[in-house]
């Protein structure tokens, strides 16, 4: 680039009348020669001060300004105007190259764009100065596209940051229906909102909401409702087995009556486009507690009887008919009499005998049962529970 004149030169109007040697300095122009010949080099300096200064057009960014300039070169112009050129501008005719009369000199600015495609960011420069002239110049199909700005927003020096979302077809499957659609949108998220699909925090969405679009995607959106529901349970109770010495070995009383609870459940069912996939519990709570069965097993011995011989081991011919009499009124009030009754209560023969109590005092010497056994043989059984408890496991006394 050439030297620059000064501001004073360059600015002021110059005929071969007017020029003052003492004034100018033209250095790389005009030669100064002392003595004879003044008057040539008066002539001379002002045939070439008037070739230095030259009127052209200057266009900046699109903005044309006609103005006048001192100087033989583009670069003495834009030095002349304030104008620094970085890397990446434009400027034409290049710097170095000769100035003339009437010549237009054009100059564009560099731009840095942030450009991001469809989530895929680049840098880059561009002499455009609107998003619509650098979307063109750069190729970019952008019909139908979502632009994060205006298109005619303006690109200044320091740049912009632009976002584009360019259009996709795909196949949308919901509510049973499969449509085709070409939609804007950076998700699968963004796309089915755009179209208008409803969905919820529950429905199940493939690919994932926050996927990236791509165009010839396939997205499904399935329904899934879940609904609550309860119900009651039976909360089974416990038995509880208690040693007692009141109690001959090889028998047992229930002391409790052992008594279901009851619990209160709580459901979700998964329902997933109309059918039900899954049911899982959600909750319990006992609403009623169970009570657990207390049975007294016995640990007494036996006792003997006047042979010597243990009650539990007389044979059929130990016969004992001592109160057959009063066992006679006993059976009356149980059973009528009838020795061989069996009703299915749990109970058997003329003087009703429970299973255990029948076998814990030797009744399997004679019978499985009490009804299986004869008269002479219950009274027999019965004498031997006489002789522990009396009567008591008799409602009726005889």
């Amino acid at each position: 680039m050439n030297r620059r004149v000064s501001s004073e030169v360059c600015r002021e109007r110059v005929t071969a009348g007017e020029y003052d040697v003492r004034r100018i300095l033209i250095s790389r122009n005009l030669k100064v020669i002392a003595g004879a010949g003044a008057a040539l080099l008066l002539t001379a300096g002002g045939v070439g001060a008037a070739q230095l200064d030259k009127a052209v057009n200057l266009s900046v960014d699109g903005t044309s300004t006609a103005t006048r300039v001192f100087g033989s070169t583009v670069g003495d112009l834009l030095e002349s105007e304030g104008i620094s050129v970085k890397d990446g501008d434009v400027v034409y005719p290049a710097v170095d190259a000769p100035l003339s009369d009437g010549d237009t000199v054009t100059v564009r600015y560099a731009r840095m764009l942030n450009l991001t495609v469809d989530g895929e960011t680049k840098q880059i420069r561009t002499t455009e100065t609107t998003v619509d002239a650098a979307l063109l110049a750069l190729g970019l199909r952008t019909d139908g596209a979502r632009i994060s700005v205006s298109r005619s927003q303006s690109i200044g020096r320091e740049g912009l940051d632009l976002t584009v979302i360019t259009p996709k077809a795909v196949t949308i499957v919901a509510d049973g229906k499969t449509t085709k659609k070409t939609v804007a949108a950076a998700t699968v998220e963004e796309a089915l909102t755009q179209l208008g699909v409803d969905f919820d925090s529950d429905d199940k969405v493939s690919p994932a909401r926050a996927t990236a679009l791509e165009a010839g995607m396939k997205v499904v959106v399935k329904d899934v409702r879940s609904k609550k529901s309860t119900r009651t349970e039976t909360v089974a109770h416990k038995t509880v087995r208690k040693e007692s010495a009141d109690l001959y070995e090889g028998t047992t009383k229930v002391a409790t009556e052992g008594v279901d609870g009851l619990r209160r459940v709580t459901l979700r069912t998964t329902i997933v486009d109309g059918k039900v996939t899954k049911t899982e519990r959600v909750s319990s709570m006992v609403t009623k507690a169970p009570i657990a069965e207390v049975v007294l097993v016995g640990t007494k011995s036996r006792p003997t009887t006047s042979t010597g011989t243990s009650s539990g081991s007389t044979s059929g011919t130990g016969i004992n008919l001592a109160r057959a009499d009063m066992w006679d009124r006993v059976a009356e009030c149980e059973s009528g009499g009838n020795w061989s009754i069996n009703t299915g209560n749990g109970y058997y023969g003329g003087l009703q005998f429970s299973y255990t109590t029948w076998l814990a005092y030797g009744g399997d010497d004679f019978a499985q049962r009490a009804d299986l056994a004869s008269r002479a043989e219950q009274i027999t059984v019965a004498n031997r529970v006489y002789a522990d408890n009396g009567l008591a496991q008799w409602s009726c006394k005889g």
